[in-house]
């Protein structure tokens, strides 16, 4: 099995409630659990520091955001929706706001959620005017008969919905111009992270999975990737665990990866941290990217074979980190 190299790299980590974290074997299974992420990739270690703390405050106050709802009693739907909301609308990452460019100067969004209770789930792609796609996702998987809608027909149901609805160009920030600008000179396919993901717990043991992405910069117009499509990008399954991918969609649909290690916990009896080990080192290419998983038992996973990721995770038991580099 492949294993990531031994990396040094920031760990940022925060203990709630000021207590020292106990030893793995005393500590009790989580009443709830939730692991986020905000995309695997090229994540150069001399990034600047105020960027790289740009990054830790915004996974930081994303995670508190679905902590806090769980804690509260909150189910892992709403959780996960929440997180996915924040991540939205924060420019620094690949989802609404800081959504990449396609070729062809424009955004196409995607979303997916799962609710690991019912499997109940609703997946959107190729949006361009609805500011949260992710609650587009959620309607969708509520309140209408289709799993999947694309493009005008989706952008329909939010109308229907009363789902904010905002110009194409709402979604530009410079940096995603920038990049979009050094693609169209070297017209070469952009390897980064920035997609965004949660998946949770909820104190009644229910799963929930969210992910929700802008794809790839300078994607040709109608591109879509892993994260809309469940069983690949986004799945969840009170029976096994709840999974969220970012890396090479292409990948991740051929492999389907969601489900794939979903279905080496609840039928192969693997441990989640094995299972997503097993997909990412021995399934995927190196460098494909990444998964967070939470499990029936509480249990999380943060797995990648990128040179960084973009996550944390919280749990009851009082647990809190962010974490970039392994």
């Amino acid at each position: 099995m492949r294993r990531l190299g031994l990396l040094v790299g920031l760990l940022i980590t925060v203990t709630a409630c000021g207590g020292a974290p106990q030893a793995q074997e005393t500590t009790p299974r989580p009443t709830w659990a939730m692991a986020i992420h905000g995309g695997a990739g090229t994540i150069p270690r001399d990034i600047d520091p105020e960027v790289r703390d740009a990054y830790v405050a915004g996974m930081t106050k994303a995670l508190h955001i679905g902590a806090d709802k769980l804690a509260a009693g909150s189910t892992a739907v709403d959780a996960v929706e929440a997180v996915i909301v924040e991540l939205e609308d924060n420019p620094l990452f690949n989802a609404g706001r800081g959504a990449v460019f396609t070729s062809d100067g424009r955004h196409e969004l995607d979303a997916a959620i799962m609710d690991g209770r019912t499997r109940a789930c609703g997946a959107v792609t190729g949006v361009t005017t609805v500011r949260h796609p992710i609650l587009l996702a959620r309607t969708l998987m509520e309140r209408f008969p289709p799993v999947f809608m694309a493009g005008a027909g989706a952008e329909a149901i939010a109308a229907e919905a009363g789902l904010e609805q905002v110009p194409n160009t709402f979604f530009d920030t410079p940096k995603r111009r920038q990049q979009l600008d050094e693609f169209l000179k070297r017209r070469a396919a952009t390897k980064g992270g920035g997609t965004v993901g949660a998946v949770a717990m909820d104190s009644a043991g229910n799963l929930a999975a969210a992910t929700s992405t802008g794809g790839l910069t300078g994607k040709l117009p109608g591109r879509i990737g892993d994260s809309p499509v469940i069983g690949a990008g986004t799945f969840a399954d009170n029976a096994s665990c709840a999974v969220s991918g970012t890396g090479t969609g292409e990948q991740y649909i051929r492999h389907t990866v969601a489900s794939s290690i979903a279905a080496l916990v609840r039928e192969g009896g693997m441990p989640l941290e094995a299972a997503a080990h097993h997909v990412i080192d021995d399934v995927l290419d190196p460098g494909d990217g990444g998964v967070i998983a939470v499990g029936h038992d509480g249990s999380v996973a943060m797995v990648f074979s990128t040179t960084g990721m973009y996550r944390g995770a919280a749990d009851s038991s009082g647990r809190f980190e962010v974490k970039i580099w392994e």
